[in-house]
């Protein structure tokens, strides 16, 4: 694989992917698990809505891609005129947001905190355009608004999940960058591990890049043989490289996604996609919800401006149906983490958001009923 073989793999998919618009397990964008219902009789006007996406582009299959899925799901069921803008480096984003704008887009997203600045310098020269800055709640103008996501609620049923599976009882996490937002990620990790299996232990490594695969796969299969035999990601495209490596070694070791549904990723043949996979399941960041909803609120005239999480509750995060490892799950297991998402969802349950608070925080008691 180092290089081209996964390459090839990946290119194929993201063409077959985008050309049918559906997820990786073959469903369509209407019928992923946790989607807001279908719109009904209210009435609507069809708008323009712009995207704009980091250096990782919708080829990520992950962060960008979602954002890109929300507005083709847009399309199919609001009329949204949707357009994308992949940006090649950072210099890129200011320019690629005026691109839009000066269009004519009713909504303009810009994928990921890194855009901020260049949100905030763009919008004030066009006020009747409104942006959305995904990841962010920097916004300094009235027409710019933030969504962010609660991560460390869906990292904790992730976390969970392997701490019921693990056999080892060690687990590995690959971070992109070293930044309050991924260590949101590991911080809910760990303690939804250690609810599961208070001895577990958690090793992290990171990339510092989002975009190196062979990056991922070198430090995946470094925790892979110290012990751990899940490793869950939070790298963007570095994480096709720990799913390679889990590919690579085979039964009894575990890669878990994430922000995209990438179970499919992890079975013998991606592109025709069948059980076993070695994706346990992946954390979904449903980019694309939140998306769609902006749109959605826009096009019938209730949008409000302004600064709003996605969490559990708000189908924001959680994880895959677990298409392809569902049998080899135990039930109880599948109950719990069920159980503990739902204690979630009611605010009963709040997973820590920092990597100081899994020191002090002290995991729940195992629900019942």
């Amino acid at each position: 694989m180092r290089g081209n073989g996964l390459t090839r793999v990946m290119l194929t998919l993201l063409v077959l992917m985008l050309i049918a618009g559906c997820d990786g397990s073959g469903g369509t964008l209407a019928a992923q698990p946790g989607s807001p219902p279908p719109a009904g009789s209210t009435s609507r006007t069809p708008i323009a809505a712009g995207m704009v996406t980091d250096t990782g582009g919708i080829g990520d299959l992950s962060f960008n891609m979602m954002g890109w899925k929300g507005l083709q799901r847009a399309e199919q069921e609001l009329g949204t005129e949707p357009s994308k803008v992949e940006s090649r480096q950072e210099s890129d984003y200011a320019g690629n947001l005026e691109r839009l704008a000066q269009k004519g887009c009713k909504v303009v997203f810009a994928v990921g905190f890194a855009l901020a600045s260049a949100v905030n310098e763009v919008a004030p020269r066009y006020p009747d355009t409104q942006f959305v800055i995904i990841d962010s709640d920097e916004g300094k103008a009235p027409n710019v608004s933030g969504i962010t996501f609660r991560e460390e609620e869906g990292a904790f049923l992730v976390g969970a999940l392997a701490g019921g599976m693990t056999q080892s009882g060690k687990l590995g996490f690959v971070g992109g960058m070293e930044i309050p937002l991924i260590k949101r990620f590991e911080a809910g990790y760990r303690a939804g591990a250690s609810t599961v299996r208070p001895d577990v232990r958690v090793q992290a490594k990171y990339t510092n890049n989002w975009r190196e695969v062979d990056k991922g796969r070198e430090l995946a299969l470094s925790l892979f043989g110290d012990g751990a035999d899940v490793v869950f990601h939070a790298s963007g495209s570095c994480g096709l490289g720990v799913i390679e490596a889990a590919r690579q070694k085979g039964p009894g070791f575990w890669a878990i996604g994430v922000d995209a549904d990438q179970d499919f990723l992890g079975t013998a043949d991606p592109k025709n996609p069948a059980p076993p996979s070695r994706v346990l399941t992946s954390m979904m960041k449903r980019v694309d919800n939140a998306v769609f909803t902006v749109c959605k609120e826009l096009s019938e005239g209730s949008f409000k401006p302004g600064l709003r999480a996605f969490g559990v509750k708000e189908a924001g995060v959680g994880l895959t149906p677990l298409t392809y490892t569902k049998e080899q799950i135990p039930n109880a297991l599948r109950e719990r983490v069920d159980r503990l998402s739902t204690q979630i969802a009611e605010g009963k349950l709040k997973p820590p958001r920092t990597l100081a608070e899994p020191r002090t925080w002290k995991a729940p008691t195992q629900p019942t009923g």
